[in-house]
């Protein structure tokens, strides 16, 4: 199979083509300025951003191409320029309206497109990905659409998957600050089940909409696997989301915060899809266990800034003002 991957050095890209190249498909991939694709593939240096930015590769035929590009204004050029027989987009659950419940399934309500071709910041990023979707549907190719939750595993740059084994690995104390919220649903899927997956989809040239998540499991889970990994002694200290707030400790990811946990009724449901469709056209995924202790060993060799999670200093600091409120 000729597969075009529209991108190919990061996190998700890479390895698609990974896992394409393990099956022995001829692979492309085109991004703009970096070559550090997996060895065995072609690399096309491109911009999107450019009206012509695809014309390098749009004179071949592709049995497949897969986009996961978030700017509507690169997949409409891409579903005009290039000629496939199958589209593989990679949607997100960010395209949901609502996420008060769990495990919704695909006909859940949308969020409405986004108005213009540029997706600004990501305060938008659901319904970039709405236009997104709605362009490849409007091409003459069947298509995939991959509405994909939070994607972890080893090479995770964002930390989010990592950080509760690194932390319990690498503990600054006695206990590792967690929130108490122990029942809180959380859902992962390991990088390279969705390559295979998404591989398997253009491969059997998959004419639907998916979502592609892990199972459903309670934020405790996570905690006990994270600390049964790291062989770590340390143990979980819950604090009330309240006390949290008032330290300025966040949520999910960005600086200070504590990732896979949401403090808030709204989107107590935003990590969970249902994957019944998924599972049935052939995904399978891993263990959590299995997920975990392969991003330990990532953590435990990274080099760039973690995006997600309490630095010593933060976790130390949190403590501390603990100590000083129970004494």
């Amino acid at each position: 199979m000729e597969l075009l991957i529209l991108g190919g050095t990061a996190l998700l890209g890479r390895a698609v083509a990974d896992a394409a190249l393990e099956r022995e498909h001829a692979v492309t991939c085109l991004a703009r300025g970096s070559s550090s694709v997996p060895e065995g593939a072609a690399f096309i240096a491109a911009d999107r951003d450019d009206d012509d930015g695809l014309a390098s590769v749009s004179s071949r035929s592709w049995a497949a191409v897969v986009d996961v590009s978030r700017q509507p204004g690169q997949v409409r050029r891409a579903v005009r320029d290039l000629r496939t027989r199958h589209w593989v987009f990679i949607s997100s659950s960010n395209v949901y309206a609502d996420f008060s419940s769990i495990e919704q399934d695909e006909n859940a309500p949308l969020l409405p497109p986004l108005q213009g071709e540029v997706m600004e910041d990501m305060s938008t990023y659901g319904e970039a990905k709405v236009a997104c979707e709605g362009f490849v549907r409007a091409g003459d190719s069947s298509a995939t659409i991959v509405r994909s939750g939070l994607i972890g595993g080893p090479g995770d740059w964002s930390g989010r998957t990592g950080y509760w084994p690194w932390r319990f690995a690498h503990p600054t104390g006695d206990d590792v600050i967690v929130p108490d919220d122990p029942d809180f649903p959380c859902a992962i899927i390991d990088v390279r089940d969705l390559a295979s997956w998404v591989v398997t989809a253009a491969e059997q040239q998959l004419d639907a909409t998916f979502n592609a998540t892990g199972p459903t499991i309670p934020f405790h889970r996570v905690i006990a696997a994270a600390a049964q990994i790291a062989n770590s002694a340390a143990q979980p200290r819950a604090v009330p989301a309240v006390t949290l707030a008032e330290l300025e400790i966040g949520a999910w990811m960005g600086p200070a915060s504590l990732p896979l946990w949401i403090d808030d009724p709204a989107w107590r449901g935003f990590a969970t899809m249902n994957t019944d469709r998924a599972r049935a056209a052939g995904l399978v995924t891993r263990s959590l266990e299995d997920t975990l202790r392969d991003t330990l060993a990532y953590e435990n060799q990274r080099t760039e800034p973690r995006q997600a999670g309490l630095s010593d200093d933060e976790e130390q600091r949190v403590r501390a003002a603990l100590d000083r409120n129970r004494t």
